[in-house]
């Protein structure tokens, strides 16, 4: 029985990793394309719905998390999925107005360049047991160029996009109401904003054992 839910596991974790890593390659291709033939300025049109699927299905990550599909601690994961979740919901796809701004661009390749590396090595370490050295290298490698471009184009967006948030009231929630409770999205978008100083630090050092531990154990084998 133990046999046969190993089996399962791996099987199962095998098809999410190497669908959403085609929804990310559809998410980078799509982007080059655009970017060749338009420039910036096109790219969240010809990648929204390959990005809102690939980024979404991340969600089952939490359960996985969760349940102890993966070694990956719950504490560290909601934070990583849910604040992706807030990007590309709560600023790109709910303020038009983020769109053709060149942090996007920016921000989707750290992305891409993250997730489709990411995907790839664990579907080949489930698939298949091993990874390419190059592959593991590029696994705890590319977040050293793509983290801080995408935390400075993540705060860059949400700052550009407050005004709008501001005018629009969208998705506030005012007193009198019938759950005596108000929420205002603008202070809630600074505040997540300004998470980001104590956060990406801790996030890095992190990040950074991690590579070491992982390259260390890599030449060991």
């Amino acid at each position: 029985m133990a046999g046969n839910a190993s089996v399962m596991r791996r099987l199962y974790l095998s098809f999410y990793n190497w669908i959403v890593f085609i929804g990310w390659v559809q998410v980078s291709w799509s982007m080059i394309l655009a970017l060749l033939e338009n420039g910036y300025e096109a790219v969240y049109a010809a990648v929204e719905q390959h990005l809102l699927f690939a980024q979404t299905a991340a969600i089952m990550e939490i359960l996985h998390s969760i349940v102890g599909l993966v070694r990956s601690p719950v504490s560290s994961t909601i934070p990583q999925i849910t604040g992706r979740l807030f990007m590309i919901w709560g600023i790109l796809w709910s303020f038009p107005e983020t769109h053709t701004h060149i942090f996007v661009t920016s921000l989707l390749i750290s992305w891409c360049i993250t997730e489709v590396t990411r995907y790839c090595f664990y579907g080949m370490k489930e698939s298949f047991g091993f990874t390419p050295s190059w592959l593991l290298w590029l696994r705890y490698s590319t977040f050293i160029v793509c983290l801080p471009v995408g935390t400075v184009s993540e705060v860059g967006l949400v700052y550009i996009v407050l005004p709008f948030m501001k005018a629009s009231g969208k998705y506030c929630l005012r007193m009198p109401n019938k759950w005596n409770f108000s929420f205002n999205y603008f202070y809630a978008s600074i505040f997540f904003m300004v998470l980001y100083a104590p956060v990406y630090p801790r996030l890095f050092r992190y990040l950074i054992a991690q590579r070491k531990k992982a390259l260390a154990k890599a030449k060991t084998t």
